[in-house]
C-alpha cells in the first residue's frame, strides 16, 4: 500500500468530496466501535472484581489503557508506512481478540487470562483515538477542531446506548452458559471486528496517503523527505524530538494526557463506588445509566467544543477544559451515597474530558510537521493511555484504603502542573508549509 505515494496525486478540486467521504465512513464506525469499547468498559472493573478483588479491579481496567497505549505504537508505524486504513484495522482486530480472551478468563476464572485480554482489548480504544486523527488529514486548517471533534462526537451514538446494552448482553449470553458479566465482551468482539470489515473495504483512498501525494505534487523538493517514504524512518524518538522543540505540542499532549488521567482515575472506579450500596441484581442497571451520562458528557457536546476550539482559540478550551474537570472532582467527591450527585460529576467529567481533548488533540496535530504527524499523534496517544493507565492501577488501592472522595482530590491536585503550562504566555506558530499544502 505505500506504493500509493506514487499514485497520481488527487488534485485540490478532488480533496473535499474524498474528505466527506471519509468523515461519514469515520463517523458509522466509530459508532460500531464506540459500542464494542463501552460496553466492555462498563462491566471490566466489576468482572475483575468478582475474579479478582476490588483492589485488582483497577489494576485490570488499566490494562486495558496500557494496552491502547502500548499498541498505538506499532499501530503508529503502520500507519507511517502504509496509510490510515491498515493501522485501524489491525487495531480493531486485536480488540477483538481481546475481548474473546476476556470471554475465556471469565469461563475459567484465570485472573493471568484476564489481564491479557484487557491488554489486547486496548486495542479497541486505540482504532477509536486514531480515528479522530484520520478525520483532521485532508480537513482545512480552519475547520480542522469541527472536523475531528465530529468523528469524536460519533461515538455518542453507541457508547451512550452501550452501557444499557451490557445488561442484555449479560442476559443472553447466560442462556448460552457463559458465566455473569463476560457476555458484554463477547459483544464487543462481535462489533470490533465489524468495524474493521467496514473501514478495510471502504476506506478508500486512505486520507494520509493522499494528503502525501497532494503535499509532495504541491512541493516537488520534499519528495524525498519522511513523507515521500511513508515516514518509516519517523519513529518515537524523532516524535519526542519534534515535540520536546515545540512548546505548543507539549501543551497539547500535555492536555490530552491530564485529561485522560483525571477522567479514567474518577470514571473507573465509580461502578465500584456504585457497587458499595446498590445490589448485585440492581448494580448493573444503576451503573449503566450513570455511564450512559457520562459518556453523554464526553462525546455529545465534542462538534460545540470543536467550534469552540476554532473560534476561541486551542488554549482557552483546554484551559476552560480544566476548570470542568475540576468542578467534576468536587461534586463527585462530596455527593457520598447519593446516586444524583455523582451522576452530575460523572457528567461533569466527561464535558471536562472534552474539551482537553479535542482542544488538545487539535493543537497537537497542527503544531507539527505533517512527515512526522502520525508519530506525534502516536506518541500522544502512547502518553495519554499510560498516564490513564498509572490512574487506573492506582484507582483502586486509593480507593480501598483511602474511599473515594480522596481519589477525586487527588484527582483534582493532578491538573495543577497541566494548568500552570496552560497559563505560561507562549507564541503560537504559524501553520506549517505542510499544513497549508494538505489543509
Amino acid at each position: 500500500m505505500a506504493t500509493d505515494l506514487t499514485a497520481p496525486a488527487p488534485s485540490r478540486i478532488d480533496v473535499a468530496p474524498i474528505q466527506r467521504r471519509t468523515v461519514r465512513l469515520l463517523f458509522v464506525t466509530q459508532i460500531i466501535g464506540g459500542v464494542g469499547v463501552t460496553i466492555g468498559v462498563t462491566v471490566g472493573a466489576l468482572l475483575a472484581a468478582r475474579i479478582a478483588g476490588t483492589a485488582v479491579a483497577g489494576l485490570a481496567q488499566s490494562a486495558g489503557v496500557v494496552g491502547g497505549a502500548l499498541l498505538a505504537v506499532p499501530v503508529t508505524r503502520i500507519m507511517m508506512g502504509y496509510g490510515r486504513r491498515p493501522g485501524l484495522v489491525t487495531a480493531y482486530l486485536v480488540g477483538a481478540a481481546g475481548g474473546v480472551l476476556v470471554v475465556l478468563a471469565a469461563v475459567t476464572r484465570q485472573v493471568p487470562l484476564l489481564f491479557l485480554g484487557m491488554l489486547l482489548f486496548g486495542g479497541g480504544t486505540a482504532a477509536n483515538l486514531q480515528a479522530r486523527y484520520t478525520a483532521v488529514d485532508l480537513a482545512e486548517p480552519a475547520r480542522r477542531g469541527r472536523q475531528l471533534s465530529v468523528v469524536v462526537w460519533a461515538t455518542t451514538v453507541g457508547a451512550v446506548a452501550a452501557p444499557n446494552f451490557a445488561a442484555l448482553a449479560d442476559r443472553t449470553t447466560r442462556g448460552w452458559g457463559l458465566p455473569p458479566l463476560a457476555g458484554p465482551f463477547a459483544f464487543s468482539a462481535v462489533a470490533f471486528t465489524l468495524a474493521a470489515g467496514v473501514l478495510l473495504a471502504l476506506l478508500r483512498p486512505d486520507p494520509l496517503l493522499t494528503a502525501r501525494r497532494l503535499a509532495a505534487a504541491e512541493a516537488p523538493e520534499a519528495a524525498g523527505g519522511p513523507a515521500a517514504t511513508g515516514g518509516r524512518g519517523a519513529g518515537m524518538r524523532v516524535a519526542w524530538r519534534v515535540v520536546r522543540a515545540r512548546p505548543a505540542a507539549r501543551l497539547g499532549i500535555a492536555a490530552v494526557a491530564v485529561g485522560h488521567l483525571v477522567m479514567v482515575a474518577v470514571m473507573s472506579m465509580t461502578p465500584v463506588r456504585l457497587g458499595e450500596y446498590h445490589s448485585d441484581a440492581a448494580v448493573l442497571g444503576v451503573v449503566g445509566v450513570v455511564l450512559s451520562l457520562h459518556i453523554a458528557g464526553m462525546y455529545a457536546l465534542s462538534p460545540v467544543v470543536g467550534w469552540l476550539t476554532d473560534r476561541l482559540g486551542r488554549r482557552p478550551v483546554i484551559l476552560g477544559g480544566l476548570a470542568v474537570l475540576l468542578a467534576a472532582c468536587a461534586v463527585a467527591g462530596v455527593s457520598g451515597h447519593h446516586t444524583p450527585g455523582l451522576s452530575v460529576g460523572l457528567v461533569l467529567l466527561g464535558l471536562g474530558w472534552s474539551g482537553t481533548m479535542v482542544a488538545g488533540s487539535t493543537l497537537l496535530s497542527e503544531s507539527v510537521p505533517a512527515a512526522v504527524r502520525p508519530s506525534v499523534q502516536g506518541l500522544s496517544d502512547l502518553t495519554m493511555g499510560l498516564a490513564g493507565a498509572a490512574a487506573g492501577a492506582l484507582s483502586g488501592f486509593v480507593m480501598q484504603v483511602a474511599g473515594y472522595p480522596t481519589l477525586t482530590l487527588l484527582a483534582a491536585i493532578a491538573t495543577v502542573p497541566l494548568l500552570a503550562l496552560a497559563l505560561r504566555p507562549a507564541s503560537v506558530p504559524a501553520p506549517d508549509e505542510e499544513d497549508r499544502q494538505c489543509g
